[in-house]
């Protein structure tokens, strides 16, 4: 790699930095291509992107940013969930590990805060945002539909 293509790395990591409000850091170290393949789709499919770093270029695109709490977690094998919704990529990666023996979560960050793995774990056992649309809209619906069948069954009584 080139000192222009690094250039071009930093800049591109700091914007993917300063654009997420979450990030999960993890090892993927003997993961095979299908398997990072799958789990980029499955990241894609709710809005975050997943990206394989070089550490030293990671670090340097960390200063100045919200993340930068996270420059302990790059050494090794690393890659970078990013994201604005930190449940559902939380939960992607969480779960992803629980099949994948290789793929070993680290951590993460949202907004200023450092997240632990057990932090992650919490955040990953939370509903995520379609979950919680879909239960608050069942439970507006919920009243209305009673009340459409009482009104259903006395317009019933009357005509009988």
């Amino acid at each position: 790699m080139n000192r222009e293509e690094k250039a071009q790395l930093l800049s591109e990591l700091q914007d993917m930095f300063n654009n997420s409000e979450a990030v999960v850091v993890s090892h993927y170290k003997g993961l095979t291509v299908q398997a990072v393949s799958e789990l980029r789709n499955k990241i894609r499919s709710v809005g975050a992107e997943f990206k394989v770093t070089k550490n030293r270029i990671t670090r340097l695109a960390l200063k100045g940013t919200k993340f930068e709490g996270l420059a302990d977690l790059f050494a090794g094998p690393t890659a970078v969930a990013f994201a604005n919704d930190p449940v559902a990529v939380s939960k992607i990666c969480v779960e992803f590990g629980k099949t994948n023996e290789n793929f070993i979560v680290l951590g993460g960050a949202t907004g200023t805060v450092v997240l632990s793995l057990s932090e992650v774990n919490t955040y990953a056992s939370l509903p995520t945002m379609d979950e919680l649309r879909a239960k608050l809209i069942g439970l507006l619906q919920a009243p209305a539909s009673q009340v459409a069948r009482v009104l259903a069954a006395y317009s019933e009584k009357e005509a009988a």
